[in-house]
């Protein structure tokens, strides 16, 4: 009988793998690898974007770029993903933060390109929706917009407030909010009778 080779994987294994499946154009294909499972990385996400290996913030942004390239979440779990491997890590709130953006248009014409802390870029829109979720205790908002298939950036505080401004008041379902529009399509952030005067 023969015995399976159990594979340790490694930051290194993984930036090898990641560096040949990035030559292409744009980002590799990780929906479409099934490769087997080879455990958990001692790897983390903080909730402001900073990627941790072994406990030691990971100080090469190329590196946290290539890695956030073979990024997929599968349920509630995140894995990184090559042809050969896949691996859990840990994600505190989302992947990526939104650290800014720019508004072009008005009203429903209006679209926000929104650029993340890896330097992906992404229009909100019906493909990429902005959500807003607040606390039950304290009603603190956390805003997210939709980076990439189950992937998403919470949107910087600052962004956030800039985002309040361009914020109108728009029916929906018979409710106003008080909300965004981006890409032709609205996203509310708050009922409009809930807002503080």
């Amino acid at each position: 009988m023969s015995e399976q080779m159990s594979v340790k994987p490694s930051s290194e294994s993984l930036s090898a793998a990641a560096r040949a499946a990035s030559k292409g154009k744009g980002l590799p294909p990780v929906h479409l690898w099934n490769p087997p499972f080879c455990g958990d990385l001692d790897m983390r996400i903080a909730r402001d974007g900073t990627w941790f290996y072994q406990g030691t913030p990971i100080g090469r942004p190329e590196l946290v770029r290539l890695f956030s390239t073979i990024l997929r979440k599968d349920d509630d779990k995140y894995f990184l993903v090559t042809p050969v491997e896949m691996v859990g890590i840990t994600v505190d709130d989302a992947p990526f933060v939104a650290v800014d953006f720019e508004a072009e248009g008005n009203g429903q014409d209006q679209v926000l390109t929104f650029t993340t802390n890896v330097g992906d870029k992404v229009a909100a829109g019906p493909k990429a929706p902005i959500r807003v979720e607040r606390d039950p205790e304290t009603g603190e908002p956390s805003p997210y917009v939709l980076v990439r298939t189950n992937l998403e950036a919470l949107i910087d505080r600052k962004s956030f407030y800039r985002l309040v401004d361009l914020s109108e008041h728009h029916d929906v379902d018979g409710t106003s909010w008080f909300g965004l529009w981006s890409g032709g399509q609205f996203f509310p952030i708050i009922p409009s009778d809930e807002l503080p005067d």
